[in-house]
């Protein structure tokens, strides 16, 4: 029995890239298909955001010359290749999987609305969603939190390359500890980078809880939506 029934899965665009250095490794995209699938068997209804960060990040582009709107737009329409990519690779195992925008690109996708979200949700879709907020200046984090709420999601499970969300960063510091659970005000006053400033306020602010694990490793999902206690769990 999952734990969950309705999640928004938020993917890294980074992590996509596997061991390589750019794009789409084809063995992460099958993993994290296989994990989708397993999970959508277990009854849960499953909406995803996924970053476009293996293609083109806006906000390091601007920092290259790049006019920060037009850089966004860009990971905008690399976040939207990665969705596709996800839908193919589900449907390939035969899983219903639908991408909705939210900038008009028929026949790319659909133009996202709320209730068509719901609608495919409750019919068993798995259903991505792309294009970020389809506003600059808003990071997919944000947009995660965003599509969250609207769907009434009960967990924002945000899939990542760590186990969950530490003192400081694992990566460089091998002293950092990690947390089981922690709420989101504390987030915030440790300033500890789980999401951007507004993504957190926002899971706040509607009572959208957060789970951080590593998504990384094949079987994670499913383990964390049985009930398995392998992340970090954020809550009010």
């Amino acid at each position: 029995m999952a734990k969950f029934k309705r999640i928004l899965l938020k993917l890294s665009g980074e992590s996509l890239m596997g061991e390589q250095g750019y794009g789409i490794d084809e063995n992460r995209l099958s993993d994290y298909a296989e994990q989708i699938k397993r999970v959508s068997e277990m009854g849960v209804q499953i909406g995803i955001v996924i970053g476009g960060g293996n293609i083109f990040r806006g906000l390091s582009g601007s920092k290259k010359g790049f006019d920060r709107v037009k850089g966004d737009q860009m990971g905008m329409l690399a976040t939207v290749i990665n969705a596709l990519a996800l839908s193919s690779a589900l449907n390939a195992i035969d899983v219903k999987a639908k991408v909705l925008t939210a900038i008009r690109m028929e026949p790319i996708g659909e133009f996202y609305s709320k209730d068509r979200a719901l609608e495919l949700l409750q019919k068993g879709f798995v259903t991505i969603f792309a294009a970020g907020t389809g506003c600059p200046y808003f990071t997919t984090d944000t947009g995660s939190s965003l599509r969250g709420i609207e769907i009434e999601a009960d967990v924002m499970m945000k899939g990542t390359r760590v186990d969950g969300i530490y003192t400081a960063d694992p990566e460089k510091d091998p002293s950092a500890t990690k947390f089981d659970d922690i709420s989101y005000n504390e987030i915030l006053e440790r300033n500890l980078k789980v999401m951007d400033l507004s993504a957190t306020v926002l899971c706040r602010d509607n009572n959208l809880p957060i789970y951080v694990f590593n998504m990384d490793v094949y079987g994670n999902l499913e383990k964390v939506l049985s009930g398995d206690a392998i992340g970090t769990y954020v809550h009010p």
